[in-house]
C-alpha cells in the first residue's frame, strides 16, 4: 500500500498549474460536499429501525459512507483522517441544515455537476488528465490533498 506522501506526490504531478490548483480548492470540496448531500437524501429505511433514538445526523447513509471512507484515510495517515473527519462532519451538518430549507438532492446534484465541469476545465488548463482516470482511489486522495494543502 502506498503512503500518503506517495499518493500526494503522484496526485501533485497533474496539479501544477496555479489556476487548476485554485479550481481544485473550490471544486473538490464542493464535489465531496455534494456527495454527502446526495447520500443524506436517501431515505434511512431500515436504518431508522436499528437505532430509532439516535440523531438523524448519526443514522443515515452519508454517515455510514463516511465511516468507510475514514477507514481508508486511517490506514494512510491519522493526521489526514482527522482533517477529513473534521471536513466530513462539517459537510454532514451543513447538508443536514441545507436540506431543511432546500430540496437537498437536487441542490447537491447541481453542485456536483457544476463542480465536475470546473474540475475538467481545470485539467484542460493543466493539460493533463484527472488522476482518477489512472486509479479510482484518487477520488478519495483529491479531497485529502486539498485538506492537506489548506491545513498546512
Amino acid at each position: 500500500m502506498k503512503t500518503i506522501k506517495q499518493w500526494f506526490d503522484e496526485y501533485s504531478v497533474s496539479h501544477q498549474n496555479e489556476t487548476n490548483i485554485q479550481i481544485h480548492f473550490i471544486c473538490v470540496p464542493a464535489i465531496y460536499f455534494s456527495i454527502v448531500g446526495m447520500l443524506l437524501s436517501i431515505p434511512v429505511g431500515f436504518l431508522g429501525n436499528i437505532a430509532p433514538t439516535l440523531s438523524p445526523l448519526l443514522i443515515n447513509w452519508a454517515a455510514i459512507a463516511i465511516l468507510f471512507v475514514m477507514l481508508f484515510y486511517v490506514f494512510l495517515s491519522i493526521a489526514t483522517a482527522l482533517k477529513m473527519l473534521f471536513f466530513s462532519v462539517v459537510c454532514l451538518v451543513a447538508n443536514y441544515y441545507l436540506g431543511m430549507i432546500l430540496p437537498l438532492f437536487y441542490v447537491s446534484l447541481a453542485i456536483f455537476a457544476v463542480a465536475w465541469v470546473g474540475q475538467f476545465y481545470g485539467h484542460k488548463i493543466e493539460g493533463k488528465k484527472p488522476s482518477f482516470l489512472k486509479d479510482i482511489q484518487f477520488l478519495l486522495i483529491g479531497p485529502a490533498w486539498v485538506m492537506h494543502k489548506m491545513f498546512n
